[in-house]
C-alpha cells in the first residue's frame, strides 16, 4: 500500500492539505552522515514557483525526527517531517460536485466512501513526492560516489526543446505532458531477481508511485517492436560486459549487465486545466461544463527529474543491499 522495499524500505504518509507529509525509511545503515543540509539541494529541485509550475510556495524544510544522533544515522528508522502552511483549501471545495477528469477525486470518494480528504488531492497529491525525494537523498548516500544516478526532461507537449513545448502550452492555455529519461552510471553487473522482481519490474513499481506518470520503457523500448534481431542485440566486447549498443538499456534478462542503465518515462498533462471541460455534476446527476481553478502546474514534467532519480536510488539501494554489496554499517565508497 505505502510502504516499498525489502531491505531499504520506505513508507510515505500525508496529505497535501493536512498538517504535514512525511516518511518513515527502515533498514537504513548506521553511520551515514545526514544533516537537514544534505536534503535542501533535491528538494529544492523539485520546488514549484518556476515557469510552467505551480506557484504553491513552501519551505519544504525537511525536519528529522528519528534515526539519526550526531548528525549521523544510528540503524534505526529515519522519520522525516514537512510542514504544508501555504495551503488554500476552499479552491477544492467545488471539486466535491465536479470531480476532476484524469484525476483520482471520483475513484478516490467510490473507494473510501467519501471519508477522504479531498483537499489538493489529499494523499493522492503531488506532494508527496517529497517524501520520495528525502528517501531518494539517503539513498543516494548508499549508492555513493561510483554509482550515479541523472534523470532530465527531454520532451514537452511533443517538442523536443522543452521550451518550445512550454510555450506552446502557454499559447494554448492548457496542460501538457512531456518525457523523462534516467541514466545511471557504475552500476555492477548483477542486480535483479527475475522473474516478479527483475531490476525492470522493480523500477517500473516504483516509477509508478509517482503521480502522472503513464508509461515506462527500457533502452530502445517500444522502438525494439520494430528493430530485427541483429539490429537490437548488443555486442559484448570484453569481460566486463561493455557492449557495443545498449538497446538493451543496461538490463538483460531482468539483471543489470554493467552497463548504463537507460530508461524513459511518460508523464501526462496535467488533470487541473483552466480550460473548460466536461465532467459529471455529482450534486445534480447530470454532465455539465466546469473549469479547474486554484494553482496547479501547467507541466508536472518539470518537476519528476529528481523525483525518478529518487525512486530509481531507493530501487537500486534496495538491490544493493540485498547482494551485500553495501553493509550494514556505512563505509564511504
Amino acid at each position: 500500500m505505502n510502504s516499498f522495499g525489502r531491505l531499504f524500505r520506505v513508507n510515505v504518509f500525508g496529505e497535501s492539505h493536512g498538517a504535514s507529509v512525511g516518511v518513515n525509511i527502515d533498514g537504513v545503515p548506521a553511520g551515514i552522515p545526514l544533516q537537514q543540509e544534505d536534503f535542501l539541494p533535491d528538494l529544492e529541485r523539485r520546488k514549484g514557483g518556476s515557469r510552467g509550475t505551480t506557484p504553491r510556495k513552501e519551505e519544504d524544510l525537511p525536519f528529522i525526527k528519528s534515526g539519526v544522533f550526531n548528525d549521523h544515522t544510528t540503524g534505526a528508522p529515519v522519520t522525516i517531517l514537512f510542514e504544508n502552511n501555504n495551503t488554500r483549501s476552499t479552491d477544492y471545495e467545488k471539486l466535491r460536485e465536479f470531480p476532476r477528469p484524469g484525476h483520482a477525486d471520483f475513484v478516490a470518494t467510490e473507494k473510501f466512501g467519501g471519508f477522504e480528504d479531498y483537499r489538493g488531492g489529499g494523499h493522492f497529491s503531488g506532494r508527496l513526492t517529497l517524501n520520495l525525494v528525502a528517501a531518494g537523498v539517503i539513498a543516494k548516500k548508499i549508492l555513493g560516489d561510483s554509482i550515479q544516478v541523472k534523470a532530465t526532461i527531454t520532451e514537452v507537449g511533443g517538442y523536443a526543446n522543452p521550451e518550445e513545448g512550454l510555450e506552446a502550452a502557454i499559447a494554448a492555455k492548457d496542460s501538457v505532458g512531456g518525457i523523462v529519461e534516467c541514466v545511471v552510471d557504475g552500476l555492477p553487473i548483477g542486480l535483479g531477481e527475475p522473474f516478479f522482481d527483475s531490476l525492470e519490474s522493480s523500477l517500473a513499481h516504483a516509477v509508478f508511485a509517482i503521480p502522472a506518470v503513464k508509461g515506462i520503457e527500457f533502452g530502445a523500448g517500444f522502438a525494439a517492436a520494430k528493430m530485427k534481431g541483429l539490429e537490437h542485440n548488443d555486442p559484448i566486447l570484453d569481460k566486463t560486459g561493455k557492449t557495443a549498443t545498449n538497446n538493451a538499456g543496461g538490463v538483460v534478462g531482468g539483471i543489470s549487465n554493467g552497463n548504463p542503465l537507460v530508461f524513459r518515462i511518460a508523464v501526462k498533462p496535467t488533470s487541473s486545466t483552466p480550460k473548460e471541460q466536461q465532467t459529471l455534476n455529482i450534486a445534480s446527476g447530470q454532465v455539465e461544463t466546469f473549469s479547474v481553478k486554484g494553482r496547479h502546474d501547467l507541466c508536472i514534467a518539470l518537476r519528476v527529474p529528481v523525483v525518478l532519480e529518487a525512486v530509481t536510488a531507493m530501487v537500486l539501494a534496495d538491490f544493493m543491499l540485498l547482494e551485500q554489496r553495501r553493509p550494514r554499517v556505512y563505509k564511504p565508497s
